[in-house]
């Protein structure tokens, strides 16, 4: 009893802010169905002010407004890539900027709701030019919105010369309005396929090792990643290749996985303004793989950490389990 009690104290000590554990994952696929569990999980997802509410405005705002019509796409050049590249610039320097000045540099929420009870790892001669934050914005703008946009780019041409089949609201509504739902599940998945994969040791030695380098994180730490990984990653947008969407269900991926790691990997549960947290934020179900490894390689939305095991639910058993999980691997 005293051996679970210390255990408990010094999970408690390892952090300045925990929420509320243990920690669960969505109840989509749990058997018997839950409806009413279903219908809260969405509408937190959701409203009433969410990451994911705020990508999908914002991807309707970038569709309407800023990418380039097919007829554009479709006659070539470069320009048309160029304000893709511009608005993914804009986009990233933005969100990761701009947390990163509000948490960590003017500390306007000073540690409210911060996970980790260090403020980065600064100047560590492990990260590229011996800083952490200038490591995470080279790696993150570099290899990250390049490689982003060249993705992008090569799925909106796909579109535009009928490579690819595009639907509209009009003429498939119900396919149309589904797919924002599916959206989310896929990227989970995706994310942990390619994640767990990425932590097989020679994917890891040669790519993953450079986003580990952060165990406390930061708003840059989320797209801070080796090339090789960026790619293996952000590829999971071409399965808009093969299924019939619209361009606008490109763009809510996108931004829901590439914009949504650095609200993910803020270090802070939720975003205050004055005294009131105005919306959730970081994800302490992932911070914890940052701090322990070999644990949720995926996310909330779809529970395949549950189903293999690698879930670490926040308490003192989760990590218990995780530990003696570690000690059965090969």
């Amino acid at each position: 009893m005293m051996s679970d009690e210390n255990t408990n104290l010094k999970q408690d000590k390892m952090w300045h802010f925990r929420p509320d554990v243990p920690l669960s994952v969505s109840p989509y696929f749990s058997w018997p169905p839950k409806p009413e569990a279903v219908s809260r999980w969405f509408a937190r997802s959701w409203l009433p002010l969410t990451e994911r509410l705020i990508f999908f405005v914002l991807a309707w705002v970038s569709w309407i407004y800023i990418v380039p019509d097919a007829e554009t796409i479709k006659a070539g050049g470069a320009g048309w890539i160029a304000i893709l590249y511009v608005k993914n610039l804009c986009l990233m320097i933005a969100l990761a900027g701009g947390l990163h000045l509000y948490l960590y540099r003017f500390h306007l929420q000073s540690k409210q709701l911060k996970f980790d009870r260090s403020m980065a790892n600064r100047d560590a001669a492990r990260f590229t030019f011996g800083n952490q934050v200038k490591d995470n914005i080279f790696w993150s703008l570099a290899s990250g919105v390049t490689i982003w946009t060249v993705i992008e780019a090569s799925l909106f041409a796909l579109h535009a010369h009928g490579i690819a089949t595009t639907i509209s609201f009009a003429g498939n509504p119900v396919w149309f309005a589904a797919l924002f739902l599916v959206v989310p599940l896929w990227n989970s998945l995706w994310f942990y396929l390619i994640h767990r994969a990425l932590h097989w040791p020679p994917l890891y030695r040669l790519a993953h090792h450079v986003h580990h380098r952060n165990v406390s994180v930061g708003p840059w730490s989320g797209n801070a990643m080796h090339p090789l990984e960026h790619v293996i990653w952000m590829s999971g947008a071409f399965i808009y290749a093969l299924i019939a969407c619209n361009p606008v269900h490109i763009l809510f991926s996108q931004y829901l996985s590439i914009l949504g790691a650095v609200t993910s990997h803020s270090g802070y549960e939720g975003l205050v303004i004055g005294k009131k947290r105005v919306m959730r934020m970081g994800d302490f179900f992932h911070q914890l793989h940052h701090r322990f490894y070999e644990c949720n390689y995926g996310t909330t939305e779809v529970g395949c950490d549950q189903w293999a095991g690698s879930f670490h639910d926040g308490t003192s058993e989760g990590a218990k389990h995780i530990r003696a999980q570690t000690k059965l691997s090969p």
